[in-house]
């Protein structure tokens, strides 16, 4: 689950939306840290259509999702991470993530 401002955010509702688009063949939904909202969705997406832009694929999100549950950022990838039966770990995403934001310098308020 994906906590922004409070909001629950099921994943696989946003994927279910993502999915749709003729452009994605396989999309992923974790939670990236953000210094306002503590989360925002973030996508994984590999493309079946290779003229799909992040921002087509968050304007599309748009027209089906609730303001707070629109992805922030879209990372594109040639594939994602999967187990042995084929199921994509969303926890590796997530992790990889959580390490860059880690590593950035943080600023004084």
């Amino acid at each position: 689950m994906i906590l922004v401002s409070g909001f629950n955010v099921y994943p696989n509702e946003i994927e279910d939306v993502a999915a749709t688009n003729p452009g994605v063949l396989e999309v992923a939904a974790v939670a990236q840290p953000d210094d306002n909202s503590g989360e925002v969705v973030a996508l994984f997406v590999v493309k079946k259509d290779q003229s799909l832009t992040a921002e087509a694929l968050i304007a599309f999100c748009r027209k089906e999702l609730t303001g707070y549950k629109v992805p922030r950022h879209v990372y594109f990838r040639t594939e994602l991470p999967k187990s042995n039966v084929g199921k994509i770990l969303r926890r590796e995403l997530r992790d990889e993530l959580r390490r860059a934001a880690a590593a950035l310098p943080q600023t004084a308020a």
